[in-house]
Parts: structure tokens; sequence; C-alpha cells
């Protein structure tokens, strides 16, 4: 049987790219398992070389980073399947292969002749090869140790037998948030009930309530339509039906989805963090996980997060006093959003329905694209001819001004049913440039908007425009860097707590005026959005803006501290934790039946477990880089050459405080990012 997932090479390019229409779910186990066994066997042909004869880095590692991108190859796109395009099916042919991927990784990192390998390349006291390469051997000389590569052989199984079923529940955990948002429904068979939303979330439902044969309009819980109901929705009921199905997702409290209740998920993952961490020497998971980070401690992290507590929980406060002023009345959590919507109306006359028609998502990705277009000189064209998942996925070809190939994005960005919720760029293929085999980068970038209707196109709020800047940004640091070794490369190698400096720096672009010129224009008149609209926008900027710090703070001091304190005698104590840390720096009261924790997907499904804090780390970064640009303007090619050498091209080949240096001349300062959202005056 031909199976697409063994098919694919790789070239400069751009060949190579997954036949998505064509993967099946029964190509999934034997193209991965054919692949683990040949890479076995090659590494076992590899260390029985390089022992009996001269090594280097040309012979003893570059054929590794082959293996590892090989594997990458056929991985890539099944995971990416798994989270865009999900079926029964393709879950299970996924789930058999997360066991047998984990042994794979863990033995390799436990492989004391591997290790010894990259210990004796970096001894050598010649450059062992082009940039990037020291970097590659240093952090990989950390990961055997982190892995346990020196523990004794009991200690060594317990550890790969650790992350064998973490794999397992973390991709369960992340299943079950799925399941429990397609497994619930609203039916509205009043039209008054819908007062409020906007017509492509009313339009989307009728669809739905038609595809059901049910009368009147069936809302899904997908991130579009709760977004829209408990922001707009006028029906207070309506609002509290949707609050509590979001926030009791994959938990006790679900109601009839109970069966994908994720409680015991989050103890198992806790303590087996836990014992990892404490495998290999350390006392915590918190303190595992800083390891790799650009963060020293978590004492470091701590002092971090409790300063930007004391900066901006007071702001917060006086923020929810005067918006409950405004309503007349204490608010409940599923109040909050619609009472900010209708004061931010107020003060600045702007809303996101009269911000949204100028924002159709092609006039946006456009502008965009444009932007991208002066700031580093690379153009996009659409190639309408590459195999996709879906018929409404794009994909873009970046060339740079002498038509030589950049790489590619995959851009997807619609909501839908199999879909998961939120946004995201991940690696397709990641570049690799020596041996003669050179391979351009190509991303996806992911969101969830809503889909456009029958009646008009898809229409962004302001809000949807700085994701897509957002992600942006992360793809911008995939496709442009110069680093050709995979494991270093774009966002590899980055430390998890700087990885998003590109990405927030980004959506500062969106709300520059030369900019909204750019990216808007009235999907009926193509009139750019009016100056004393935009005027009204930027006003807007700093709205909340310490209750949104406060609630960001919330989330990275619960993740922290769950890791670092965790008593494996005691257990997580998930729900009293999140409690107190809401004394300290919430202003907004959640009602008992919350279970935020069920679906916090970065923490116990992603790669952020004890590093949501990277999100204002990195911020901090992000606003401090920024700033040099509006010192010097923000197209100024000098400074955008500078960002893009020091910054964006780098990948994990140099530290990125010595990096951040080389950008803005100093270390980072909190001011900035201060002054920006307006929880301190301008100086």
């Amino acid at each position: 049987m031909s199976n697409p997932l063994m098919e694919n090479g790789a070239g400069g390019t751009l060949n190579g790219l997954p036949e998505f229409s064509a993967i099946k779910a029964e190509h999934v186990e034997p193209a991965v398992m054919r692949v683990l066994d040949e890479n076995r066997s090659k590494v076992e042909a590899l260390l029985e070389d390089t022992e009996q004869g001269a090594i280097d880095f040309e012979k003893g590692i570059l054929p590794l980073e082959e293996l590892g991108d090989r594997l990458h190859h056929v991985w890539a796109p099944v995971s990416h399947l798994h989270a865009v395009k999900n079926s029964p099916e393709l879950r299970e042919a996924y789930n058999k292969c997360l066991p047998a991927l984990s042994r794979y990784q863990t033995d390799l990192a436990q492989n004391e002749r591997l290790f010894r390998l990259y210990e004796n390349i970096a001894n050598k006291s010649t450059d062992p090869g082009k940039e990037g390469a020291k970097s590659l051997l240093q952090h990989a000389i950390r990961d055997f140790k982190l892995s346990g590569v020196n523990l004794p052989a009991e200690a060594k199984a317990r550890f790969k037998a650790i992350m064998e079923e973490l794999s397992q529940l973390q991709a369960r955990f992340e299943q079950n948030v799925l399941d429990s948002m397609a497994a619930w429904s609203h039916h509205i068979s009043q039209p008054e009930q819908l007062a409020g939303l906007p017509g492509a979330i009313r339009d989307a439902a009728e669809q739905n309530a038609a595809d059901a044969k049910v009368e009147g309009w069936l809302l899904r819980l997908d991130q579009p339509t709760y977004m829209a109901v408990i922001t707009h929705a006028e029906n207070r009921d309506l609002r509290y039906q949707f609050y509590k199905a979001w926030v009791t997702r994959a938990s006790d409290q679900g109601g009839a989805d109970a069966e994908f209740d994720n409680t015991e998920i989050i103890d198992k993952v806790l303590q087996l963090r836990h014992e990892a961490a404490r495998l290999v020497d350390f006392d915590n998971f918190a303190e595992y996980s800083l390891a790799t980070k650009m963060a020293g401690s978590v004492g470091e992290v701590q002092d971090f997060l409790q300063q930007l507590a004391e900066h901006s929980r007071n702001c917060a406060a006086g923020e929810l006093e005067e918006l409950e002023r405004f309503a007349g009345r204490a608010l409940a959590a599923w109040d909050i959003a619609f009472f900010s919507e209708k004061l931010r109306q107020d003060r600045y006359s702007v809303s996101d329905d009269e911000l949204r028609p100028y924002f159709p998502v092609d006039k946006v990705l456009a502008g965009l694209f444009a932007v991208v277009e002066r700031l580093y000189g690379i153009r996009a064209v659409v190639d309408s001819e590459v195999d996709t998942w879906v018929p409404d996925v794009r994909f873009y070809r970046f060339e740079a001004t002498n038509a030589e190939p950049v790489g590619g994005v995959f851009v997807d960005l619609f909501a839908r049913p199999n879909k998961r919720s939120g946004a995201w760029m991940d690696e397709c293929i990641t570049r690799k440039d020596f041996n003669g085999a050179p391979q351009k980068p190509v991303a996806h970038l992911v969101c969830n908007f809503t889909p456009p209707t029958r009646n008009q196109p898809c229409l962004l709020t302001h809000d949807d425009v700085l994701t897509l800047f957002h992600e942006f940004g992360h793809t911008l640091h995939h496709l442009l860097t110069r680093i050709g070794y995979p494991s270093v490369s774009g966002i590899n190698g980055v430390p998890w707590d700087a990885v998003e400096l590109p990405s927030q720096f980004m959506e500062n672009y969106a709300w520059e005026p030369e900019v909204v010129a750019m990216i808007s224009g009235h999907y009926r008149t193509n009139e750019p959005l009016p100056t004393e609209l935009l005027a009204k926008l930027q006003a807007s900027r700093v709205f909340q803006a310490g209750m949104q710090m406060v609630r960001q703070l919330e989330f990275a001091l619960f993740d922290l501290r769950l890791h670092a304190e965790f008593d494996a005698s005691r257990g997580a104590r998930v729900m009293p934790l999140l409690e107190q840390i809401r004394r300290q720096v919430a202003v907004v009261r959640q009602p008992e039946f919350n279970r935020f924790p069920h679906a916090f997907s970065h923490v116990f499904g992603g790669g952020y477990a004890a590093g949501y804090y990277s999100y204002k780390w990195a911020e901090v970064l992000a606003a401090d880089a920024w700033s040099a640009f509006t010192a010097s303007g923000i197209f100024d090619a000098e400074t955008a050459t500078k960002f893009r050498t020091t910054i964006l091209e780098i990948g994990g080949s140099r530290e990125i405080s010595e990096a951040f240096r080389a950008f803005r001349g100093r270390d980072p300062d909190i001011q900035p990012l201060l002054r920006q959202t307006g929880i301190v005056s301008t100086r």
C-alpha cells in the first residue's frame, strides 16, 4: 500500500510538502514505526563507526540531525492533522504512536554512547562547524543530563516510563477538552434570545440548526461563539449558560460531559512531572523546567510576577469599581465582558460591531504581508496548487526581493467542530542547510476566526487582528532563521520564556495608523478605517489593562506555584491553590463551579508547564524592543535589519540575553511595558 507519509522528500524550493489530503489514519502507525526502526538502526551503525575511527561534527552530529528531521517529516503532519482535522480513527492512530515516540526520544536521550559522542566533539578545541553548531552541542549535552543519562539503570527505566505515560496523559487532556466542547450545544427557538449577537454568529447558528434538522438556532461551544455570547448577548441567562459551559469544560462540573473529566489526569500529570524532576536531582518540576529557560530560578520568576502584580493590582481594582459603577450593580464573572464592551463603547464610542466591517480577513492578510515586505523585504505569493487538509486553507510562498525562496506558510483561519480551539504557529518543515541538501522552512499558522457565511465574508474584530499579527510574529521567527541545523533553527533551542518576543512585538504594528490604513477596508466600500474611529481604537488600547494584567498573572503564578510547591504526600490541591492565588491578585471573583485548570491546555496538554509566566516575561522584552522602533520609526530600515539579524534569524544559536543586549545595547527594562499598558504614566 502506498503511504504518503513515507514518500515526501525535501528540497531547497519547498519540495516535500505533505500530501495532507492523502494521509489516512491507517498510514500513521506503519510510517512512524518504520522510521523509528530505521532511525534506531542508523544510530547504532553511526555509533559503531564513530567509536572505531576519528570523529568530528560533520560525521558524528550531522547524521543525527538528518535522522531527527526525517522523523519530523513523518510525525509533524500527523500531529498537525490531529489538531486541525481530528477524527476518531486519526486519534486512535495518534495515541498508538505516542508511547513508541516517547520511548524512542528517551532512549536516545539516555544513550550513554551518544552522550559521550556529543561530549567528545564539544571538547575538541577546533571550531565544530558553522553558526549554531556550538549551541547545538551545548543544548544536547544539557538535555542528556535532564533526561537522566547518568542515572542507574533502574532509575533510567523509571524516567523513561514516566515520559511515556506523560505523553499519553497530555494528549488525553487535550482530547477531553475538544470532546467536551463538541458534546455541548445550546438550542434557541425565539429570535429575541439572540439579541446583541453579531450577524455572522446568528447565521452560523441558523446553519447549525438546519444541519441538525431542528428549528431555530443551534449555538455550539467553539471559541468565536463563546466570545461573541459572553461579550455581546443581551440575554444574561444565555451569557451564564455559555460561561458555565466554558469554565467547566472537561471537569467534574461539566454535567453531561463528565466522562471527559480531566481531574484525575491533572493530578497524575503533576505527580509524574514531580517524580521525573526528583529523579534528575531537582527539588521540583518548576526548577527542572527553568533549566532550559532564560529566567535563572523560581525565586526570580516569582519576584518578577509579584513586581508586575504590585504595579497592576490597584489599577485593576479601580477598573472593576468603575465598571460596576457604570453597570449600576455588582457584577458576576459572566457579566464582565458584556459590560466592559458597553463601557468601552460609552467611553470611546467604538465597538467590535462597528470595527468588524473594516477588517475583512483578506484585506488584513494583504496588509500584514505588505508590512512584512516593508520591514524584511520578503514577498508573499499564494500558491493554489499546494495540497491542503480542507479547501479554505491557503498556502503562501515567501520570496526575497531577488525571487530567492525564503519559505512557506499554510494559513488555516476558521473555526471547525473537529479543530482545537485557540491560535498557534507550528513547524511543518524546519530549515536545514548542510550536506548539499538545503531545506526551506514551512509553517502552519492556525486561528479560530468566525467563518464566512453566505451573507458576508469573514470579518475580524481588532482582537482577531492582534491574534493574526501575533501568530505571524512566530511565523517570521520560523521563516527568517539563518541557522541551518534543525535542532537550533527557527524557534528550536530558543528558551520558552523568550519565544514569545517576536510574536508580542509584532502585535504593536496593528495599532499604528500607517499600518491600520494598510490592513483595513470596509468589506462593501473598501474605505479604510476612518480617522475618528482609529483615534478611538487607539485610545481604547489601555482600556482595562490592569484587569487583563492580573488575569494573566493569576494564570502564571498558579502554574509556577503548582509545580514548585507540589508535595507528593498531600497531592496536587489544584483548586485550593488557585483560590489562594485569586485572593492575592485577582479582582473578579469566580464562582465555585469554575474549573479553569481542567481546560488549561497550555500547561497540562502543551509545552508551557511551569512556563506560563513566559508570556509576561517575553512581553517585557517585546515592549522594550518596540521602544527602539518608536524612537527611530516603525519602518526604519536600519532598526528592522538589526532586529532581524540579532533576534529573528539566530534561532537557538545564541543566549537570548546576549542577543537582546546586541539589539538594545543594554538589559531589558520593565518600564516600557508598564507605560505601554497605561499601568504607569509616561515619563
